[in-house]
């Protein structure tokens, strides 16, 4: 139970216990627990849907959306993709590059990534038709299993840093813990939760082959760009096999 707390503490804004200061080895406990993480932050998105859906329009409904989802993880995320996006886009040596993402400043590369970002999600949202609450449950789950997986099998870019006390101390059993909590995706959304985890697991891999060759390996803030971009990802599949009807071809 305490890994997942810890994980529910780091991951959101949700304070369960006060305590802030935890063992290393449980905080490489947690890892195993960010789908479950995930999944929380589903449900309340998915609340937050069925409360509102009837008497808001599809635009306000994908700003809320956006929003909460925001406020939910206190904008984590998304401050380690400005900061990806401020060093990856900076066009400097890799050293340089690892200098400029932990600087807490957020350039113009990394706002201009940001509106790119909020403006995709919402345009997304707004372009699905069907009800949307599955697709809030597993989105989540999804990303932040991602999010356990590349912790877990792509190696830390610095010496030290709040992401390698994960990376250092996540346990042997991490993945099939995970990915146990990643399979309830398919009882709520039955097959069309298949093509998003495919391509964004594609999507994951290619990115972060792509940091380790470009960074020397991952760090924090890119653990943020993948949940971030994997979750544009997920948006846009179940959109195309929604329109596409995939499901009804088989």
């Amino acid at each position: 139970m305490k890994p997942f707390l810890i994980g529910l503490q780091f991951l959101t804004r949700f304070k369960i216990v006060r305590q802030e200061v935890w063992p290393d080895d449980q905080f490489g406990a947690s890892v195993a627990y960010f789908p479950l993480v995930g999944l929380v932050i589903g449900i309340f998105l998915a609340l937050l849907y069925w409360l509102t859906a009837s008497w808001v329009d599809s635009f306000l409904m994908a700003v809320l959306l956006v929003l909460a989802e925001m406020i939910i993880t206190g904008g984590l995320h998304a401050d380690g993709f400005m900061d990806t996006c401020d060093g990856y886009f900076s066009g400097r040596s890799r050293e340089r590059m690892l200098e400029i993402m932990k600087d807490s400043r957020v350039g113009s590369e990394g706002i201009v990534g940001f509106v790119f970002l909020v403006l995709l999600k919402i345009g997304l949202y707004m372009n699905i038709s069907g009800p949307l609450w599955p697709l809030l449950i597993i989105m989540p789950l999804i990303s932040r299993w991602l999010m356990s997986w590349t912790i877990v099998r792509f190696p830390y870019a610095r010496p030290q840093g709040m992401g390698k006390a994960f990376a250092d101390n996540a346990p042997a059993y991490t993945l099939q813990v995970a990915t146990a909590f990643l399979l309830l995706a398919i009882p709520v959304a039955g097959l069309k939760s298949i093509l998003p985890m495919l391509f964004a697991f594609g999507w994951m891999q290619w990115a972060n082959i792509h940091f380790v060759e470009k960074l020397g390996g991952v760090t924090g803030d890119t653990y943020g760009a993948i949940t971030e971009t994997s979750e544009i990802v997920i948006l846009l599949i179940w959109l195309l096999q929604e329109r596409i009807g995939v499901w009804n071809l088989l």
